[in-house]
């Protein structure tokens, strides 16, 4: 199985001298770029897929770079990017500006650190830890002790997904730490036995079953896993896309094709997420 969280670069064979230059040829004629911006939960998953993709097409170079949804989003717009990474669903302008291709479904879940007795929080319980109306887990029944609640970065799309889920503005949230990307919050949890995040259920799952100290919460009753989300039973989750500014043609076209073809399904379940099949 492959590691999906360890570091991930697509090496290219040129420097990085600008990203709206896909499609070009980039030694007389012989080699086309892609680059690809956005989401860090697809990003690890969408490198080994080009990575793949380079060993099976001669004559194509990818670049992959995290940052979140917004990021790929907004390189797309701008002409920085070729693809962009993007795990929530798009606006209407957004829609009706880009062009998306689905890749694979995920959740998203509350995590705690493992030994926090408190098993199973309400849907009500969450919001009330998140605005800060509770701020001990003594609240919830555990031993005493202060709870840090962990939240995403503005831009990035579980933050999204979760205020919607939840019905939260941004500005109730009472954040004892902000964080980026799915690792950055899973080492927190696990580094802090009152600590509360959440994440991609993949990242967490994967995490959890390598020894890192973090527990899946159970989100309406129903356990946070692959399975779960696989068989349609878990509440909280997404479909993960890449967006392109326009119809895709050539090399972009062709990856894009391979990321959504079984050819890659083994990679897709291996980084913990569900295949998209007819």
């Amino acid at each position: 199985m492959s590691k999906p969280w360890a570091a991930f670069i697509v090496v290219l064979s040129f420097a990085l001298v600008g990203a709206g230059c896909s499609e070009s040829s980039a030694e007389a004629g012989a080699t086309h770029r892609i680059v690809i911006t956005g989401s860090s939960t697809l990003a690890p998953m969408i490198a080994e897929i080009a990575k793949r993709f380079e060993r099976d097409h001669d004559g194509v170079r990818i670049d992959v770079q995290a940052g979140g949804s917004t990021r790929g989003i907004t390189d797309v717009r701008s002409g920085l990017a070729d693809i962009g990474m993007v795990s929530r669903q798009l606006g209407a302008e957004e829609r009706a500006a880009l062009h998306s291709h689905p890749i694979a479904i995920d959740g998203i879940c509350l995590i705690t650190h493992r030994d926090n007795p408190v098993a199973a929080p309400t849907h009500d319980q969450i919001i009330a830890i998140y605005s800060g109306r509770v701020t001990n887990w003594q609240s919830l029944g555990a031993p005493p002790r202060p709870i840090t609640v962990v939240n995403k970065a503005q831009g990035r799309s579980t933050l999204e997904v979760f205020l919607k889920h939840f019905a939260l503005r941004s500005d109730q949230i009472q954040a004892s730490v902000i964080i980026g990307g799915n690792q950055q919050a899973i080492k927190t949890v696990a580094g802090n036995p009152g600590a509360i995040g959440y994440v991609s259920v993949g990242s967490a799952q994967y995490a959890a079953e390598q020894g890192t100290p973090i527990k899946l919460l159970p989100m309406g009753g129903v356990p946070a896993s692959v399975r779960a989300v696989a068989e349609g039973d878990y509440p909280l989750s997404r479909t993960l896309i890449v967006v392109t500014a326009h119809p895709s043609t050539g090399w972009t076209e062709r990856l894009i094709d391979y990321a959504q073809s079984p050819r890659v399904h083994d990679l897709i379940s291996e980084h913990y997420f569900v295949p998209i099949t007819d």
